[in-house]
């Protein structure tokens, strides 16, 4: 148990742009039953975290908030209920944001015992504080098929072709890992010959340029039979792609529309082709869907499937906690990579 009583937190009282971010002192929160404090050495910033923050869509629900789903660092305390043997444990948590006030740009944040997930000993805090979000979202992304699979392992994905858009992205990163993991053959559509190159360091097996020449004949090459799986990024400014090149019975999971371009639907196509539309979000995925994500993303860890930085395809891009405005304006700004905040404890 700390001796100190007080820690280092951001928080906003009112919905508005990243200077409503503040650095202040706050009490050290005490975990209540079934829950654990985690003494956070890494927090990751998200799209969904700078929404929230902003306020359309996402109302405020408590007086003061401490942003971010995501983070990494050590059980440091255990509420009733939990097992003590936690304490000292490394973990990376999800989701501390979610229905809560307390999210993971503090010192120190509270959380669900579930939400803190053991982190193996090889795996940094830096990777720890890039799953959450990215990691599950696109494990739901991939288990959301027809004819399944609902679970994910080495094999799981034996013949399929997933259509990774925006691969040099968080979400789409994590795709082209948890995919080449499961033994998908992956394509990723890109914007540009930089992207191309952290697609191709994530594992892609093909990459295709959608602003040049023809690339649904591209991808075509790639995938003669079609498209298995698309895990769709900007659904308005893709659709038309996506459709082109999905198989039968393919399924395009939706769990952005980035540039907000309304989404046109021509229903007599996909009815031939039985096309399954999945949009997703994890907050209500369900607990199942999320426990069984936990758990595959956690294998996929232990087998060294997950990792990050610029030489995997994810560049880490750094802010300290004062910096958190900053922080949230390079997501908001579409920064290629992963933008992390530093605690200092």
């Amino acid at each position: 148990m700390p001796t100190r009583r007080t820690m280092k937190a951001i928080v906003y009282r009112d919905n508005g742009g990243p200077d409503v971010l503040r650095l202040v002192d706050r009490d050290l929160p005490e975990p209540g039953p079934g829950e654990v404090r985690v003494r956070v050495a890494v927090s990751g910033v998200n799209p969904t975290d700078w929404q929230a923050r902003s306020g359309p869509g996402h109302p405020k629900r408590f007086p003061e908030v401490t942003p971010h789903l995501d983070g990494a660092g050590t059980v440091d305390a255990v509420g009733e209920g939990v097992d003590p043997g936690r304490t000292g444990q490394r973990v990376w948590v999800f989701m501390a944001a979610a229905g809560r006030p307390t999210g993971t740009a503090a010192e120190y944040t509270v959380v669900p015992a579930d939400r803190a997930v053991p982190l193996p000993d090889d795996a940094g805090f830096d990777v720890g504080a890039s799953l959450g979000v990215p990691a599950l979202t696109a494990h739901r992304a991939l288990t959301v098929a027809e004819d399944g699979p609902r679970r994910l392992a080495p094999g799981a994905l034996d013949g399929r072709v997933v259509l990774a858009a925006g691969g040099a992205g968080a979400v789409g990163h994590a795709v082209i890992q948890l995919a080449r993991w499961a033994g998908a053959t992956v394509v990723s559509t890109v914007s540009g010959p930089e992207k191309a190159r952290l697609a191709t360091a994530a594992g892609a097996h093909h990459v295709v340029d959608y602003r040049e020449g023809d690339p649904a004949a591209e991808i075509r090459k790639a995938a003669p039979d079609g498209i298995d799986i698309v895990t769709e990024v900007a659904l308005g400014a893709n659709l038309a792609l996506d459709l082109a090149v999905l198989r039968t019975r393919g399924t395009i999971a939706v769990y952005a529309n980035e540039g907000g371009k309304p989404v046109e639907l021509d229903v007599l196509p996909h009815m031939v082709l039985n096309t399954r539309l999945q949009f997703l979000i994890l907050y209500t995925a369900g607990q199942d869907a999320r426990t069984a994500a936990v758990e595959d993303v956690t294998a996929a860890l232990q087998d060294g499937a997950l990792p990050v930085g610029e030489e995997h395809g994810l560049p880490l891009v750094r802010f300290p906690l004062a910096r958190t405005a900053d922080a949230h304006r390079a997501v908001e700004g579409h920064t290629v990579g992963k933008v992390l905040v530093d605690l200092t404890t």
